[in-house]
């Protein structure tokens, strides 16, 4: 089975928790650290690469924060997971000697066919279908029934 890194969980926790707790003003990634216990030199990395991606927006100063990028409806957990997909790449090694011939020929290709089936599944669900799934177990979010609204794009 696939490994849930720690920064594809925290990265998919903040957009659900910016998907979530948004209203009028931004929110704040003190606000994520606190609510979703992400430490936050984790949780700073993973946002800027979010922001860069599109899928969140990010304002500086005393009342800025993060919204969503574009409507929660239009954001899937694929594109979440391949951005800390690409950040944790630039740290892997690449090395090609390392493994078998075994390894390169047979399992790595079927591993290969494993994770890009994976993708399709996460690429089918959405932010609004995390944000929906939370309001069903009760938990309470200011942005009940917010999509589009406070999006910048």
């Amino acid at each position: 089975m696939p490994r849930l890194s720690k920064k594809t969980m925290f990265a998919i926790e903040a957009v659900l928790d910016v998907a979530f707790h948004v209203g009028e003003h931004p929110v704040r990634s003190g606000d994520i650290t606190e609510r979703q216990r992400i430490p936050k030199r984790y949780l700073e990395q993973v946002l800027q690469h979010l922001v860069r991606a599109g899928i969140l927006s990010g304002k500086r100063g005393p009342r800025g924060g993060y919204r969503l990028g574009r409507d929660r409806k239009r954001i899937t957990l694929g594109e979440v997971v391949r951005v800390v997909r690409n950040l944790e790449a630039e740290t892997e090694p690449t090395d090609p000697a390392i493994g078998s011939p075994l390894a390169h020929e047979v399992v790595w290709p079927m591993w290969e066919t494993m994770r890009e089936r994976m993708m399709t599944q996460l690429d089918a669900i959405t932010i609004e279908d995390l944000c929906q799934a939370a309001q069903a177990k009760g938990l309470p979010g200011p942005s009940t029934g917010q999509t589009d609204r406070h999006a910048t794009s």
